[in-house]
């Protein structure tokens, strides 16, 4: 692995200190989410101004490998996690599969009238019980994605005193303890900024990348459920579907 600087190659002294990162990301020298040298130690190690330091990190930031945290440093990204849009699963039952520890912080859990629009999607009366569950989901205690979840408490009385949703599966639930089965979703994602509380709770940087996601989730009968709000860190996640020409 490069240790030192070569003034006599072809190759910028910028690309050099590129290659040295990279080649210590593969390696497992700099693990996912770990704070690299600063520009200041890496000008030193290689006898370098700042300058030239600090174009290899600007570039490497820009192209996905590292990020900044205001007034902390720079850390590796971790590598993103594929999701098919193919079937219908749980954050928990996705990463499970994956070898990831899941767990969640609950945010919000309470009983509240439903707004005349979430009466709408939903197909029942304004005011109408939702249960409304929002939670940061980790995997690997890694901030993932913020869910915010409706769905309709007629349906599941006592769910938010009877289960612990730091670690139950919601889906679960539902499915083992009243008989609900989901079959189907309607899904949006778009791209936009993030809050200043996500960004906080994500442990992004400030105006970070998310991907949003809306999604009505259908029980047998083909009756509407669930309504859902989704911010997925967008330098942890990606979704990948299939598309067969008809």
């Amino acid at each position: 692995m490069q240790t030192k600087l070569d003034a006599e190659s072809a190759k910028p002294l910028y690309e050099q200190i590129k290659d040295y990162i990279l080649d210590n990301i593969h390696a497992g020298v700099f693990a996912p989410d770990a704070r690299i040298p600063s520009e200041r130690a890496l000008s030193e190690q290689f006898g370098v101004n700042r300058l030239t330091v600090k174009k290899a990190i600007d570039e490497l930031t820009q192209a996905g490998h590292l990020y900044v945290q205001i007034g902390k440093g720079t850390y590796t990204r971790r590598a993103k996690f594929d999701q098919q849009l193919e079937q219908l699963t749980s954050f928990t039952t996705d990463m499970s599969r994956r070898g990831q520890r899941v767990s969640s912080v609950i945010l919000r859990a309470e009983i509240l009238p439903a707004t005349v629009e979430e009466a709408r999607i939903l197909q029942v009366a304004p005011g109408a019980n939702l249960v409304l569950l929002e939670r940061l989901r980790l995997a690997n205690r890694v901030p993932m994605a913020i869910e915010q979840t409706r769905f309709l408490a007629s349906r599941c009385g006592g769910i938010l005193e009877g289960h612990d949703f730091t670690r139950e599966s919601l889906y679960q639930v539902l499915r083992d303890d009243y008989d609900i089965v989901l079959t189907h979703a309607e899904q949006s994602i778009e791209a936009r900024l993030a809050t200043r509380d996500e960004s906080r709770l994500l442990q992004i940087e400030p105006n970070g990348a998310i991907l949003h996601m809306t999604r009505l989730t259908y029980m047998l009968g083909d009756f509407p459920f669930e309504y859902a709000l989704s911010a997925y860190c967008g330098m942890r996640y990606k979704f990948n579907a299939i598309l067969r020409h008809l």
